[in-house]
């Protein structure tokens, strides 16, 4: 697939990659792609972002809550409507008015998410690289990604609490980023507080963060010991 014939590509709650090219569309499990993917396919800014919820805007509108049907391509899928003040409320009314939005029932949830979150950032490759672990060049089987998809997207979290899964984890992932670019001080000022909270959560409850962030701190301490001498 030629990337100039991409037109746009989505992670979307079936746990596969929707890409929309000009003369197709492919769904791919997640579990297919190389793990060395993501560092070249995401910014270093983004990884420094924890505004994942785009928290100052006055209407949100995304695909993360919201309920996706089987075979439903990413641009003809429900969409998740969050208004947050009066004047997003305004602007959502208007286009009720103008007959250009219908809206739906509100969203709710199934399935647990933490554990879900905490076990994708241990296999994320960027994390992975953080803490001096192989990266491996190519992914699962085409079979078995769809058998992995098949799985998580019955038994995984749905709706919201697929919102929720997704949240964390980008949260989650991004703290250790910026932990181990600049240390626990600043890492700590970067972060808004509903992150620091997802985070301490995590921290005090999860083995497996408490793992990463210990070893990137380590590796941090080391190096700032070695500039020292």
């Amino acid at each position: 697939m030629e990337s100039d014939n991409i037109q746009g590509y989505e992670f979307m709650q079936d746990f596969k990659v929707h890409v929309k090219t000009k003369d197709s569309y492919v769904r791919k499990p997640y579990f297919t792609l190389p793990g060395d993917i993501a560092e070249p396919s995401i910014a270093p800014s983004c990884l420094a972002c924890f505004d994942y919820t785009n928290g100052l805007a006055d209407v949100v509108v995304g695909y993360m809550g919201a309920p996706l049907e089987a075979n439903t391509r990413m641009d003809a899928a429900y969409q998740t409507l969050t208004i947050r003040n009066e004047r997003g409320a305004n602007m959502v009314q208007c286009a009720l008015d103008a007959s250009r939005l219908q809206i739906g029932e509100p969203t709710s949830g199934l399935g647990s998410h933490e554990k879900m979150a905490s076990a994708t950032v241990g296999s994320d490759s960027i994390v992975m690289a953080m803490v001096g672990k192989d990266i491996k060049e190519s992914g699962m089987p085409g079979w078995l990604g769809e058998i992995m998809a098949f799985a998580l997207r019955n038994m995984g979290p749905k709706g919201i609490n697929f919102a929720r899964y997704s949240i964390d984890y980008h949260i989650l992932r991004n703290y250790l980023h910026v932990l181990d670019i600049w240390g626990e001080r600043r890492a700590q000022r970067a972060m808004p507080q509903y992150a620091h909270d997802i985070v301490s959560h995590y921290l005090k409850a999860d083995k497996m963060m408490q793992q990463l962030s210990s070893q990137i701190a380590t590796k941090n301490n080391s190096s700032d010991e070695k500039i020292s001498e």
